[in-house]
């Protein structure tokens, strides 16, 4: 069975543990629904490692990122940015997906 969404392996116990509930994603991945159950997998393997369901997806601006985003990240905000930097370099419109974990 196909993977929903991935996430870096660095990502996984942060989730497991219920650490980080938002992800931030571009355009690409913002068709996801209030409600919606989602198989997690581990982007570099595609490894399933488990189940959230999403409670929204907003849209935001790189520079509209605060402490609080960065905390649901698990992370503080220059991290935030660096890492978002890393992987959507040059992007400024981004989607915020909160999430909770179901198992």
């Amino acid at each position: 069975m196909n993977n929903d969404i991935t996430f870096f392996a660095r990502f996984e116990a942060d989730i497991v543990a219920g650490r980080k509930t938002i992800t931030l994603r571009d355009e690409a991945e913002s068709h996801f629904q209030s409600g919606q159950r989602l198989r997690v997998g581990r982007y570099e393997d595609n490894v399933y490692f488990c189940t959230i369901e999403v409670k929204s997806v907003l849209p935001v601006k790189l520079d509209e990122l605060t402490d609080e985003h960065a905390r649901q990240e698990n992370m503080t905000l220059p991290q935030l940015k660096q890492v978002i930097g890393e992987i959507y370099p040059g992007l400024n419109e981004l989607y915020v997906i909160s999430f909770t974990l179901i198992q």
